[in-house]
């Protein structure tokens, strides 16, 4: 059974960082394409940063750029976004997903079959 299992969300201060993890069961990561988004309240679901295939193609959203880095570690199963420099916009909803590859270079969500429960994140004082 394929599985994805988020930790790492909570309440971080402007500026600030934080680091989410997926840990994945019943089948490799490392031949997955793995993506992260999100979702704020009241708006569409985000792709912010994907590997999109095996060979390490990887983006990112605009917003996050220089930001955000993903990575995995496939001795762990585990993917993982690591976040600096934290904004208030940036409190959404975090998803992991994987997906056998390739995906489009731009991450759409529809390309994505697996899917975490999703962590909340949120950047305040």
């Amino acid at each position: 059974q394929v599985q994805l299992v988020e930790s790492g969300g909570g309440l971080v201060q402007p500026g600030g960082s934080m680091r989410l993890s997926c840990a994945a069961s019943g089948f490799s990561l490392d031949y997955y394409a793995i993506g992260w988004f999100r979702q704020a309240p009241g708006k569409e679901r985000e792709g912010i940063s994907c590997i999109t295939s095996v060979d390490g193609s990887t983006y990112y959203t605009d917003s996050v750029k220089g930001r955000f880095t993903i990575s995995r570690d496939n001795a762990k199963n585990t993917m993982y976004l690591q976040m600096n420099s934290l904004k208030p916009e940036d409190t959404a909803v975090y998803y992991c997903a994987a997906e056998p590859p390739p995906v489009q270079p731009l991450c759409p969500a529809t390309d994505f079959r697996f899917w975490g429960q999703g962590t909340q994140v949120t950047i305040a004082s």
